[in-house]
C-alpha cells in the first residue's frame, strides 16, 4: 500500500465518533493539514491541534458545506448511523450526507475521497443500515473522482457487547459459536484509511490480526470480567425468528442496528489481517477503565 501523503490536505466529517477520533489522532501524528466537520463543539477537545481546524456543520444539510472544501484534496468521511437516537433515517444520513460531501468535493475539485462502509456490504444490501452506505457506493462509482471505500469488519468498540453480557455473567451465542470473524481496532483501522490516500485501491477489505470464533470472543469476554465460562447458545431459527419480529413489529430505526448484528452473527466475516492490536488487550483495558471509575 503507498502510504506516501506529501503535500495532502484533508477534510475529515464524522470526527466525533469512535472511528473518526482515531484518524483524526492519526491526521495530527502524521502532521496533515486537517478540517474537521462536527455537528457538536462541545465533543470536539480531543480533536484539536496545530494542524487542524474545526468547523461546525450539518452535514445534511448541503448548504452548510460551501467553500470549506478550497484547498482541500482529499475526503475522508465516516459519516453513518450507528446508535444515535436523532431523528434521522439511513437515507438521511449514510446516503444523502455523504451525497452532499461528494457533491462539493467534485465542486471544490478534491482529488480523492475515502468512504468508510462495511464488509461484504454488497452482499447485504437487504438490511437497513447497509442498503444506504452501498447506494452512496454506487454514488462514488459514478462521480469521477478517485475514491476508496475501506470495508472493516466489526469494530473492537462493538465488542462491549461481549462484555455487556459476560458482567452478568452469561454470554449468548447463535448456532455453534464457531463462526469466525476478526474485528480491528480503530487506531489500525485509521492508520490504514489515512495509508489509502496514496492506494490505487478502489476498494480494501481490512480486519484486524487474530481470527477468532465467536466461542473465543465470549471467553475472553467472561475472562475479563472474572466469570466462569458460562455460554448459551440458541439454534439459528431463533435468530431468524428474532430478526423476522424485528422486522414485522417495529421500525427500522429501531430494528436497523439489531438487524445488522443479528445477521452477521449467523455467518462468517473474515478480512485480510492489519494491525497489532489483539482483542484481550482491548477487554482487560476496558475492564481496568470501569473498574477504576467504580472506585
Amino acid at each position: 500500500m503507498n502510504t506516501n501523503t506529501t503535500n495532502t490536505s484533508v477534510l475529515l466529517a464524522g470526527a466525533t465518533g469512535y472511528l473518526g477520533g482515531y484518524i483524526a489522532k492519526e491526521l495530527q501524528i502524521r502532521k496533515i493539514e486537517t478540517k474537521i466537520l462536527v455537528r457538536n463543539l462541545e465533543k470536539t477537545a480531543h480533536l484539536k491541534s496545530e494542524h487542524s481546524t474545526i468547523f461546525q456543520v450539518e452535514v445534511t444539510q448541503a448548504e452548510s458545506l460551501k467553500g470549506l472544501f478550497k484547498g482541500v484534496n482529499t475526503v475522508i468521511s465516516t459519516v453513518g448511523i450507528t446508535r444515535q437516537k436523532d431523528g434521522l433515517t439511513y437515507m438521511q444520513v449514510d446516503y444523502q450526507a455523504n451525497k452532499n460531501l461528494l457533491d462539493e468535493a467534485k465542486r471544490a475539485g478534491v482529488r480523492k475521497f475515502i468512504y468508510v462502509s462495511v464488509l461484504n456490504g454488497r452482499l447485504h444490501r437487504n438490511l437497513k443500515m447497509v442498503e444506504a452506505k452501498e447506494a452512496f457506493v454506487d454514488e462514488l462509482l459514478q462521480s469521477g473522482l478517485d475514491f476508496t471505500v475501506v470495508r472493516p469488519n466489526g469494530f473492537f468498540s462493538d465488542m462491549k457487547d461481549f462484555l455487556d453480557m459476560a458482567k452478568k455473567g452469561r454470554v449468548y451465542l447463535f448456532g455453534s459459536g464457531e463462526q469466525k470473524f476478526n474485528p480491528i481496532h480503530g487506531q489500525d483501522l485509521a492508520a490504514a484509511c489515512i495509508d489509502a490516500i496514496g492506494s490505487v485501491k478502489t476498494e480494501i477489505g481490512i480486519g484486524g490480526p487474530d481470527i477468532l470464533t465467536h466461542n473465543e470472543v465470549a471467553q475472553m469476554a467472561l475472562l475479563a470480567n472474572g466469570k466462569p465460562i458460562n455460554i448459551v447458545r440458541f439454534p439459528h431459527a431463533i435468530r431468524k425468528f428474532v430478526l423476522w419480529c424485528f422486522r414485522t413489529f417495529t421500525s427500522s430505526k429501531t430494528y436497523g442496528p439489531i438487524e445488522f448484528f443479528l445477521t452477521f452473527m449467523g455467518d462468517d466475516a473474515i478480512a485480510p489481517r492489519y494491525g497489532c492490536h489483539r482483542l484481550s488487550t482491548f477487554f482487560q483495558q476496558e475492564m481496568d477503565v470501569i473498574q477504576k471509575a467504580d472506585k
